[in-house]
């Protein structure tokens, strides 16, 4: 497959599931939303695996690893996003990740003693301006609604709980170990954890068969857990880890888009300016440099979908 059609599959995919979780809350909670939607990709994902006879038994150590990666990546973070997207419009959760860079680099610094350079530091603060400038509208709504101060809070959360899942993945990298198997184990990880706090909270079940509803479902599980995850990883093999990561460029902007046709978000000068920085930050701080460590590389290329 063209790397091209791989960067498309990515951003237009990730650009569009922001919105498709606005189905989901409309009916479930958001940890059941989660626990239904990751334990859907990680049957099949076994399954594949099965058929593909490829490994799913690793050592303690590495399973420890991606047990990490799945409650922080596949679990907490995931419901904080969709309880954020209760509060505020999907796009403006979708463009909060543009300060996944910086957050990124910033555990790898304290995790992986990876060096942060000024450069990626610089592109890493314009994009989290950027953000601001976006969120500026709802910020001064803070003191009529104490609700889009949460829906803030937790899309930041969730910005920082992807980043760690990100670290503990590169972690278990270093051991040889990448694919579908890791990752199936890492979404079944992040389905148990979300079961568990529905049952743990008493949280009640839900369903509904309307076609928005189910499509929704099987397009996050399917497209957004599974393709685009595919789509993301062979891209990360073929042209690297830091060019991989421009995917997080564009994909923020495309989910903007959709909000603004389908949920009536507004946009404004500011809202443009805040893309426009946003956009630049993220290309300054993935922009590769000449002969960055590996796990460095790795480590910006903090997954942007949703």
């Amino acid at each position: 497959m063209p790397t091209t059609a791989l960067y498309a599959i990515c951003i237009l995919i990730w650009g569009t599931t922001w919105f498709a979780i606005t189905a989901q809350i409309d009916v479930l909670a958001p940890s059941v939303g989660v626990a239904l939607r990751f334990g859907l990709a990680a049957a099949v994902l076994f399954a594949a695996c099965g058929l593909r006879r490829i490994p799913l038994r690793f050592p303690a150590r590495v399973q420890a690893l991606i047990l990490a990666q799945g409650l922080a990546g596949f679990y907490a973070s995931y419901v904080c996003v969709y309880e954020a997207e209760r509060f505020v419009a999907s796009g403006v959760v979708a463009v909060g990740y543009a300060a996944s860079p910086l957050f990124g680099l910033a555990l790898a610094r304290v995790f992986l003693r990876t060096p942060m350079s000024a450069r990626v530091a610089l592109g890493g603060l314009a994009g989290i301006a950027g953000v601001v400038l976006i969120f500026w509208h709802e910020f001064t709504r803070l003191a009529a609604s104490a609700q889009t101060l949460r829906g803030i809070v937790l899309t930041m959360v969730s910005v920082l709980l992807s980043s760690l899942s990100t670290i503990a993945a590169s972690g278990y990298h270093r051991h040889g170990v990448r694919g579908w198997g890791p990752l199936a184990w890492a979404m079944a990880w992040g389905s148990a954890g979300a079961l568990v706090h529905a049952l743990v909270t008493g949280t009640p079940w839900g369903w509904s068969w309307r076609p928005g509803f189910v499509g929704s479902l099987v397009y996050l599980a399917m497209f957004g857990s599974i393709l685009a995850f595919g789509a993301y990883y062979a891209l990360v093999h073929r042209v690297g880890a830091a060019k991989a990561g421009y995917v997080g460029v564009l994909t923020p902007l495309v989910a903007l888009v959709v909000s603004g046709v389908l949920e009536n978000f507004l946009w404004t000068g500011l809202t443009v300016a805040g893309i426009a920085l946003a956009i630049l930050g993220n290309a300054i701080a993935l922009w590769p440099a000449k002969r960055a460590p590996a796990d460095a590389q790795e480590s910006i290329s903090t997954i942007t979908g949703a």
